[in-house]
């Protein structure tokens, strides 16, 4: 059936062209907003770090250095302990005379990583910071993590959108997502660990994190495309690209974003994709429940709404069928 070509000589309204130039600035407005609003607000809110010291000499540090969710531990080797099972980002080393030195862990944060050494030099400490966990010599910074976010959250919604547009079926649809989230998941570990170098760990193990983080974001959009339609796609936007980019943390710590921004972006899948990335790579797997069962979550979601929606479209078609059937009963005359 061919659809009747748009009259481009019918007069627009002018309300459609205010609506739309009105709409277009609250969606730039809202983007910068999500965008920049956390980085700018950026600041320590109870960000954890070790104290090895009397009490005496945590509370020199609680009235010193603001921001941060302050844990005695005994010695220097207890410290580093807690920094690398991801209870700490750092930790601040008491001796006799005074503030000794810093411990911290690039990998778990560059960010927190500098905060804590300026606070130690604040409070004269003189010897260098010790890096627990670094990022690997060819990327210190982290740089191909943070900057993976995006890739994830776009990766995700363009599977599923190529997905939905090229292949009919449902069971087809299921397994190319589940392909898409095989391969992508070799690919993105690939890529940062190979080629870009922000990734040192064993390669496998990664990939099946970055492999579940994929799934997670392509099956959440597939589900709610399938039930709701173009609002579902609204939705999934807002939740992947608009939320999950820039409150992921990836950049700096969930811990740095304003309270409670930091904490919802660990529920979303690219927040919880990088750390569970973070975690796989760096630490062993310390760390990694939270952003598991948030993964497997998003994962459980969208198969429930996918198959929601192909049982919402079966009974839509046959109400249809039922509808277009002609009446049987002949009336007698």
């Amino acid at each position: 059936m061919a659809f009747p070509a748009p009259d481009r000589s019918a007069p627009t309204s002018p309300w459609k062209i205010v609506g739309l130039v009105v709409g277009v600035a609250i969606l730039l407005c809202l983007m910068v907003i999500a965008f920049a609003l956390p980085a700018a607000r950026s600041a320590p809110n109870d960000v954890p770090v070790g104290v090895v010291g009397t009490p005496a000499q945590v509370a020199q540090v609680e009235q010193r250095a603001s921001g941060f969710e302050l844990t005695r531990y005994s010695d220097p080797d207890d410290a580093r302990s807690a920094i690398l099972n991801r209870d700490v980002y750092g930790a601040i080393v008491f001796g006799p005379q005074g503030p000794q030195g810093v411990l911290v862990s690039s990998a778990a944060s560059p960010t927190v990583a500098t905060l804590l050494t300026a606070a130690g030099q604040r409070m004269g400490v003189t010897e260098p910071t010790i890096d627990v966990r670094a990022f690997p010599a060819d990327d210190p910074k982290g740089a191909g993590l943070a900057a993976g976010a995006l890739p994830l959250a776009l990766g995700g919604w363009i599977a599923a959108m190529v997905i939905m547009l090229l292949i009919p079926s449902n069971v087809g649809r299921l397994v190319a997502a589940a392909c898409v989230s095989v391969v992508g998941g070799l690919a993105l570990v690939a890529t940062l660990q190979f080629l870009i170098g922000t990734f040192d760990g064993n390669y496998w193990l990664t990939a099946l994190a970055g492999m579940l983080g994929i799934a997670a974001t392509c099956f959440m959009v597939l589900g709610f495309r399938e039930l709701l339609g173009g609002i579902g796609l609204v939705i999934a936007a807002i939740l992947l690209i608009f939320l999950g980019n820039p409150l992921s943390g990836l950049a700096s710590a969930p811990e740095l974003l304003p309270s409670p921004w930091g904490a919802l972006g660990q529920l979303l899948p690219p927040g919880a994709t990088g750390t569970l990335l973070r975690d796989v790579v760096f630490f062993e797997g310390n760390g990694m429940a939270h952003a598991l069962v948030v993964l497997l979550g998003w994962l459980a979601v969208g198969l429930l709404l996918y198959g929601a929606g192909m049982i919402k479209a079966r009974r839509k078609a046959s109400a249809a069928d039922t509808a277009s059937e002609p009446n049987s009963a002949v009336p007698v005359g």
